[in-house]
């Protein structure tokens, strides 16, 4: 519920923490640092986490028709770092435990900033974790009408409104998104679901830790990859549908045709597929994503890659080919 930012100030960049507080918008120093090049992804970090502990309890989730409060639980890992392996399990809901999967990641980008400045510096942030951590329980016990001692420093949390810095940037956070993965949920038992958000958690993490730049589309549950220069090849990774018992993986390989000659406009196809009975590892995404990524014309030669042979590099066997 709180907003991160720097700025400029007698020749250090301050870390500002803005929230709302008793006497209205409130901007306090978190600490100071020599160059904004330190400072950029402390205020990036801190954002994320903030805007990831507060929404899920900011909103309600309304899957089967029925209006409930989201677990509280992922706000113990914002102060306690042996917590965080808990944010990598569960099975409350797919959108829940897709954004545990985020404020996990968050988490780590603040440790891997913190590491590169003065200790001073790491311990007033983790101060500031401390402190947001406090506020939002707090605000939550009054919410919930339990005693909570006001104090001058209060910060503010709004339900409906919630003070946070992730609007353009950080779509899983979206109601679009939550309405989608709770689709995806609809009429499944409690096993799929589970194994559905082991295979979302398998996806996200890939998409999270390759370098190249794909596109996530959680309404199909796929990752998308048009490298530059692969031309007019793309590539997708596809999950397993929720309650398809078969548990089946796809990468598809296709191609973009122009729909008519001369025409700006193009339609999709799909040229192969290599269904996937194992699901495939982080480690094995990673891979196909990077080497796409980093030899684009590579993708051009998957294409022609016969059926029953991997695509080359990869653990990923083409078990079908298309007519175009």
């Amino acid at each position: 519920m709180t907003i991160y930012s720097q700025h400029p100030n007698r020749g250090k960049i301050q870390i500002l923490a803005t929230y709302e507080g008793a006497a209205g918008t409130t901007s306090t120093t978190v600490t100071s640092l020599a160059s904004s090049d330190l400072a950029a992804p402390i205020v990036n970090a801190l954002n994320r986490i903030s805007a990831l502990a507060t929404i899920p309890v900011s909103v309600r989730d309304t899957r089967d028709g029925k209006i409930r409060h989201y677990p509280s639980e992922h706000l113990v890992a914002l102060t306690d770092a042996g917590a965080r392996a808990a944010l990598l399990t569960g099975t409350h809901s797919l959108w829940y435990e897709h954004v545990k999967l985020l404020l996990h990641g968050a988490l780590a980008d603040l440790d891997d900033a913190l590491a590169k400045v003065p200790a001073p510096v790491g311990k007033a942030i983790t101060a500031e974790l401390e402190e947001e951590a406090h506020e939002l329980r707090g605000e939550l016990a009054y919410y919930a009408g339990k005693d909570w001692p006001e104090s001058e420093t209060r910060r503010r949390w709004d339900s409906t409104f919630p003070f946070v810095l992730f609007d353009g940037g950080m779509p899983d956070l979206a109601g679009m998104s939550r309405e989608f993965m709770d689709r995806r949920e609809e009429g499944i038992t409690a096993e799929q679901r589970e194994r559905a958000i082991a295979d979302l958690r398998v996806l996200a993490t890939a998409y999270l830790q390759c370098h190249a730049t794909p596109g996530f589309l959680e309404s199909e549950f796929e990752i998308f990859h048009e490298p530059d220069r692969a031309n007019d090849h793309y590539l997708t990774v596809n999950l397993p549908q929720p309650g398809d018992d078969a548990d089946v993986w796809r990468v598809d390989i296709g191609h973009w045709v122009p729909d008519e000659p001369q025409d700006d406009s193009f339609t999709g196809h799909t040229l192969l597929t290599c269904a996937c009975p194992v699901p495939p590892t982080v480690a094995d995404i990673v891979n196909l994503l990077d080497r796409s990524e980093n030899e684009p014309k590579l993708l051009e030669a998957w294409a022609n890659t016969p059926v029953g042979t991997a695509l080359a590099g990869t653990s990923f066997i083409v078990t079908e080919r298309h007519t175009v």
